[in-house]
C-alpha cells in the first residue's frame, strides 16, 4: 500500500470493499480520515464507523450500506485535488454533484465539510473528493 497519499489510499479502499460488497472495511486512522468517514456517514454513503485506539496508532472499521436486494449506495467515489494538482473552490464556486444527488468534500478552515455545509456556511477550501 502507498503511503504517498493516505487520502486516495482511504478512497480506494472504499470503492474496492463496495465493489465486491463487503459488510465492513478496516483502515489506517488519521484526523482527516476520520473528518471525510464522518462526513459520508452523515450524508448516508455509509452505515457506521468506530475508530479503535490502539496505543499511538488508530485504525477506522468502516461499515458499509446497501439498500434492497445489495444495491449500492455509493456508486462512485473520486479523489479530486492531487498532490500535484490541489483544487480550491471559493463558496459561490462550489457546485452541486448531479444535480445534488451527490457531494464533494472539502477541507476547510472549520473542518472536513460537505458542499451543502460550505454553501451554508459560505466558505471554500480544497476540494478533496466527490461523492455520488
Amino acid at each position: 500500500m502507498s503511503m504517498n497519499d493516505p487520502i486516495a489510499d482511504l478512497l480506494t479502499q472504499i470503492r474496492n470493499a463496495n465493489l465486491i460488497y463487503r459488510d465492513s472495511l478496516a483502515v489506517p486512522g488519521s484526523k482527516i480520515k476520520i473528518g471525510i468517514v464522518e462526513v459520508l456517514k452523515k450524508e448516508g454513503y455509509i452505515k457506521d464507523f468506530k475508530e479503535i485506539k490502539d496505543g499511538p496508532k488508530s485504525t477506522i472499521k468502516i461499515y458499509l450500506k446497501y439498500g434492497p436486494m445489495k444495491k449500492k449506495v455509493l456508486n462512485s467515489i473520486k479523489r479530486e485535488s492531487k498532490g500535484g494538482k490541489r483544487v480550491y473552490k471559493k463558496s459561490k464556486e462550489i457546485c452541486k454533484v448531479l444535480g445534488g444527488i451527490g457531494i464533494t468534500i472539502l477541507s476547510t478552515s472549520k473542518g472536513i465539510l460537505s458542499d451543502s455545509e460550505c454553501r451554508e456556511l459560505q466558505i471554500g477550501g480544497e476540494l478533496i473528493c466527490t461523492v455520488w
